[in-house]
């Protein structure tokens, strides 16, 4: 993560720069053109009625908690639909080409818009330099274009990582395989999240005088075939947060249990394929963006409220597939400090 992109030392540190790179192309002119709208309030009276408008980039169990998680915490706030809450709900199915017209739909329609991962969030602020935006799912906001100082958002943009350590990720893959001498890294290499994980992986492995061994998709398609290679040559796999990852995970269980390769996955979301993740509760990091909504919703402007990290990572054992690799629970819990 030395290459200037939202480094776990700057996560830690909560000082991020911006990185000029393809993904944030994009977004310069939208990020020019909110500097001003972003510091007019947004204030919604107490009996007056919401609209928010959500674009989920994907359908698959982790982005649908995050945006369970959020409504849940608009009720608590007393905005409901069918009263006072009115919800419109795009949803990509994955397919990026059809983000512009979802976002397009939604915009300049509604009080605040809610995003769903990296790819939805981009596309709204592209669209709608106006309506303040509230994301979730995103790994590395810096590097996406959305904001450039996490503290004091300078776009109208705000919300929650899913970024959990990658070393303390990688720590506990290691302590699963300490004899591991190559170590794979899977992900699509089109989403700007995961590549920003992947080198931060890789540097670790580096510092431990382990060798990674890198491959990636830029397609559902390939995961299969990919995957089946990177397990022939690797002793375990590092699979960073990603949503190819997360819509593939039956494949990916499917190779990994037929070539017996322990896995750590980034997030809980994928842990019908892994055996073991250590990541983020996707429901509660949409809650946490919930109520940044409320406070945007309730006057604050998006600058104000500072984007957020997951609160207490999770670590779980998927006890099918520790059998299917001879591991007993009771010393993959000791190992892993699971008391």
């Amino acid at each position: 993560m030395e290459k200037t992109r939202f480094s776990q030392e700057q996560l830690k540190n909560k000082k991020w720069n911006v990185k000029k790179i393809g993904a944030t192309a994009l977004m310069g002119l939208s990020l020019l053109l909110v500097g001003c709208s972003q510091q007019s309030s947004t204030s919604v009276k107490e009996t007056e009625h919401v609209k928010i408008g959500i674009l989920q980039f994907a359908e698959h169990d982790a982005l649908t908690s995050a945006r369970e998680g959020f409504l849940e915490s608009l009720r608590e706030a007393g905005y409901k639909e069918g009263d006072n809450l009115t919800v419109t709900l795009q949803n990509a199915m994955g397919d990026q080409s059809q983000l512009q017209s979802m976002s397009e739909k939604i915009a300049g329609k509604q009080n605040i818009h809610f995003a769903i991962a990296t790819p939805a969030a981009q596309g709204l602020v592209n669209v709608d330099a106006k309506t303040p935006t509230v994301f979730t799912a995103v790994t590395d906001p810096v590097s996406a274009g959305l904001v450039s100082d996490v503290e004091k958002p300078d776009g109208n943009a705000t919300g929650t990582t899913d970024l959990t350590p990658v070393d303390k990720q990688v720590e506990k893959l290691l302590s699963v395989v300490p004899n591991a001498k190559k170590v794979g890294i899977f992900y699509n290499s089109s989403e700007v999240n995961s590549e920003s994980q992947a080198n931060a992986a890789k540097q670790f492995l580096a510092s431990k005088g382990i060798e990674a061994v890198e491959m990636t998709v830029t397609n559902t398609n390939d995961v299969q075939q990919v995957l089946t290679s990177l397990a022939s040559h690797v002793d375990a796999i590092y699979f960073p947060t990603d949503t190819t990852v997360a819509s593939t995970i039956s494949t990916i269980k499917d190779v990994l249990m037929e070539k017996k390769i322990p896995a750590l996955g980034g997030d809980e979301a994928v842990l019908k394929g892994m055996l073991v993740t250590y990541g983020v509760d996707y429901k509660e990091i949409g809650k946490q963006a919930g109520k940044q909504a409320v406070e945007i919703l309730k006057g604050k402007k998006v600058s104000e409220v500072p984007v957020q990290q997951p609160q207490n990572p999770s670590i779980k054992i998927n006890k099918e597939m520790a059998a299917s690799l001879g591991l007993d629970i009771v010393q993959l819990e000791k190992a892993l400090g699971i008391e």
